[in-house]
């Protein structure tokens, strides 16, 4: 549906290491990197692009899709400790689906961000 994603952050550097840790069970990593901009997805595809600005623009969501519940479970727990705040503990969420498993985080910079696997 789309065919990539841009996030206003206040500091690109720690946004990056963010981002880094949480995609990289997902099989996702750095693709691109400028002074004022960095592009994240698969290898030669950056689907999320960060931006450095003055104005962050807090309370976006965006759900990562994951291949398994063991890429959830990595993703919440490396997102903590690079600075990530708990938003929702990996585990299944019935009330979105029977087989909806994720783990949701808040970034640097105040967005909610989520990985999800549906069996």
């Amino acid at each position: 549906m789309y065919d990539h994603l841009g996030l206003k952050v206040r500091d690109l550097d720690a946004s990056l290491r963010f981002y880094e840790a949480v995609l990289a069970p997902l099989g996702h990593g750095v693709c691109s990197r400028g002074d004022a901009d960095a592009g994240l997805g698969p290898a030669g595809a950056p689907a999320l692009w960060l931006y450095r600005s003055g104005a962050a623009g807090a309370g976006t969501h965006v759900a990562f899709r994951a291949p398994d519940r063991t890429a959830v479970d990595r993703f919440h727990a490396q997102g903590l400790a690079a600075g990530g705040r708990d938003n929702g503990a990996p585990g299944l969420r019935a009330d979105y689906g029977p087989t909806y498993y994720a783990a949701f985080l808040i970034d640097p910079d105040g967005n909610n961000v989520e990985a999800v696997w549906m069996g």
